[in-house]
């Protein structure tokens, strides 16, 4: 079965070292912000569902408060890496495994941001929640625009990439702008009518065309490799579902995106964006339910060959949250109430992943074993020196 690429040194992604070996944050890869994106996408999901229950909006927003201090104390681990580590830190650039993860710092600080002003605002005010949110989806689109050119300049210039290799976490920096995409309309109304809330739109839609366009090329590799090559290796099969993630969220966007046109472009302009959001997501979320299906299929046959927890668990979370946000803008767009049926299951399996990872993360960082050194590698036993045989004299 090939890897997915050679690497000079652990994954991150999917090694948790050895117990009794200290942690550090020597060893803090870039796809641990897998975890705060899959922790705020509950509460940034739940606000957009057709639900009405005592104690819901509560509940989100301790889910919220929960992922920003998770973002905050992550950030400032990644910074101790960067100063102390910086040789592990460049390492990890030129990891091809490794590299493309830089894509979820992005999507972190986008999604925190998006929660803050979705169910943070109840807690810190809605000027306070919109200076926030502004700030984080300025600096989180800053860096996912970084991440989608810089990482696959990388993968061309600097990175070996072997044939079969590919792999659903190339999208992860490609996905990252239609993140934006999805959470730039939330501050449209906050902006002065006129020019900028029509710049802030329409740049929405130029970084959803961009995420798409790049999606669009990458993903028939993924299911190439699948074919000609067989199924992922145990740890890495999670990572299946990180193709949700673009088709999802782009569901997502295109609704979000209608919500916000009408009053910012011409009456014409806001009925073809209204149009297309559901003459575009309907198909791409049936996609969507098909990949679903296909990725869980290959997840349980993994499970049955002894796949065991790894990182990667995180990657169910924030793209089954994308559908759920997507499924609930298609309920708000048609009034079909199969939508919001669709949104409210998916969310029901989004809480189930974010627990069961969050619980296996917890009870991994407690025993040490996530952030321990890598075992060291056995030495290769070496083969006897062959020696000519020795000549007689006659």
């Amino acid at each position: 079965m090939p890897t997915l690429a050679p690497t000079p040194s652990r994954n991150p992604a999917t090694s948790g070292g050895s117990p009794g070996t200290g942690p550090s944050v020597r060893h803090l890869g870039p796809n641990w912000y897998a975890a705060v994106m899959g922790t705020a996408i509950v509460a940034n999901a739940g606000a957009t569902l057709p639900l009405a229950a005592p104690g819901l909006r509560t509940a989100y927003q301790v889910v919220w408060a929960l992922s920003a201090l998770m973002l905050l104390t992550l950030l400032a681990a990644r910074t101790v890496h960067w100063i102390r580590h910086r040789d592990q830190a460049r390492r990890h650039l030129l990891d091809p495994t490794v590299a493309p993860f830089y894509g979820c710092l992005s999507m972190a600080l986008l999604a925190v941001g998006g929660g803050t002003l979705a169910v943070g605002k109840d807690v810190l005010g809605e000027p306070a929640a919109v200076a926030a949110d502004a700030v984080l989806w300025s600096v989180g689109t800053a860096v996912g625009l970084a991440a989608a050119a810089g990482i696959p300049y990388l993968m061309v210039v600097r990175h070996r990439i072997t044939v079969g290799s590919a792999s659903p976490v190339w999208l992860l920096p490609l996905v990252a702008p239609m993140v934006s995409a999805a959470l730039g309309p939330a501050l449209v109304p906050h902006l002065p009518p006129g020019q900028p809330r029509e710049t802030l739109l329409l740049g929405c839609y130029a970084l959803f065309g961009m995420s798409l366009l790049m999606t669009v090329l990458v993903l028939p590799l993924v299911l190439s490799r699948l074919i000609h090559h067989g199924p992922l290796p145990l740890a890495l099969t999670p990572t299946l579902f990180l193709v949700l993630g673009p088709l999802g969220q782009s569901t997502t966007a295109v609704n979000n995106l209608a919500d916000a046109a009408p009053g910012v472009v011409v009456p014409s302009y806001a009925h073809a964006m209204s149009a297309f959001a559901v003459l575009y997501g309907v198909p791409v979320l049936g996609f969507a339910l098909l990949w679903l299906v296909l990725a869980t299929a290959l997840v349980v046959r993994a499970v049955r060959h002894g796949m065991g927890f790894a990182m990667t668990w995180w990657g169910f979370t924030f793209p089954l949250g994308t559908c759920v946000t997507g499924a609930a803008g298609l309920a708000r767009h048609t009034g079909l109430t199969a939508f919001g049926w669709l949104a409210t299951a998916l969310f029901a399996l989004l809480v189930t992943a974010v627990a069961v990872a969050g619980t296996r993360t917890a009870h991994g960082l407690l025993r040490g074993t996530l952030l321990a050194p890598p075992p060291a590698a056995a030495p290769r036993p070496t083969a006897p020196r062959r020696t000519a045989p020795r000549r007689t004299a006659a």
